[in-house]
């Protein structure tokens, strides 16, 4: 047949279909809304947990589970997109001296917005950008650090075992795995030299098209860590196809696309709209906004 031709392989997502949302302990809702609906800019879910014990913040269609107790810290960095770079660093600003005598901290870096949550947690905002598609807010990666010597074990893992496409980089010695886990969206992990925090059992959540088989081998290497319902199990512990060493624990949720709340459509609002300058008909944050 004539006509053009094209890298279909460059439209693949692999096994692992979408990150859907990153899950830490945090010690109080109000320093929460200040640092994610307020300062961030994201929108609290109005439909579920909405009590004190638990709350889920929006962004885009990824989401942020903050349940109240112990604080939780993420060994390395959360990177998110969001609309407009300026306006973030207004609205933390405006929200800095409500934080102080927290870890809460912000800073313009190169190419990104740094920012720490009150409880440690590190965060890079970007502004929307060919890395990232059409996605103008949302959760792109989460990058962790790791022992020199175990990124090519870990990228082997998922692409053995969650039949996710992995690549490996080195630079100055260290390797770096990249992990696809839906459209742009990726888990890094960086070789490191330094000391690595002890893991807090904060989790993410993904979901995959394949749902049986990985299940099958986590089973067979005894890494499975529970079976929660019909639609999702987890396991925390990345491990060496060969050997079943374990390489990094971090918990996975893992869902099947058949998940009730697989693609739940989220709220979002319009972190730009302000009384003083209110516009109408433009509450709702709209995908490509920017």
């Amino acid at each position: 047949m004539a006509g053009k031709t094209f890298d279909r392989a460059s439209q693949d997502l692999g096994n692992i279909i979408f990150l859907e949302h990153l899950n830490v302990r945090i010690q109080d809702q109000r320093l929460a809304t200040l640092f994610y609906v307020a300062g961030l800019g994201f929108t609290r879910d109005p439909y579920l947990m909405v009590s004190v014990d638990n709350m889920w913040v929006n962004h885009g269609q990824t989401q942020f589970h903050l349940i109240t107790g112990n604080s939780q810290k993420i060994r390395g960095y959360a990177d998110m997109v969001v609309p407009d770079l300026d306006a973030l660093t207004a609205r933390l600003a405006e929200v800095k001296p409500h934080l102080q005598g927290t870890a809460f901290t912000y800073s313009l870096e190169d190419k990104y917005v740094a920012a720490t949550c009150p409880w440690g947690n590190r965060f890079r905002c970007h502004a929307p950008g060919p890395e990232f598609g059409e996605t103008t807010l949302g959760l792109a990666r989460v990058e962790f650090p790791v022992p020199v010597g175990n990124a090519a074990g870990i990228a082997r893992f998922y692409e053995t075992v969650m039949r996710a496409p992995a690549t490996v980089s080195a630079q100055n010695g260290h390797a770096t795995a990249r992990v696809q886990v839906g459209n742009r969206q990726e888990l890094v992990f960086r070789e490191t030299t330094a000391p690595i925090p002890a893991y807090e059992n904060y989790h993410i959540a993904i979901y995959v098209a394949d749902f049986s088989g990985p299940h099958r081998q986590m089973v067979e290497r005894g890494i499975l860590s529970e079976e929660s319902n019909p639609y999702q199990y987890r396991f925390n512990d990345i491990v060496d196809v060969d050997t079943n060493k374990v390489l990094y624990t971090v918990e996975h949720e893992v869902r099947s696309a058949t998940h009730p709340m697989f693609m739940r459509p989220l709220v979002n609002r319009n972190a730009a709209q302000r009384q003083p300058t209110y516009q109408r008909g433009r509450d709702a944050f709209v995908p490509g906004m920017v």
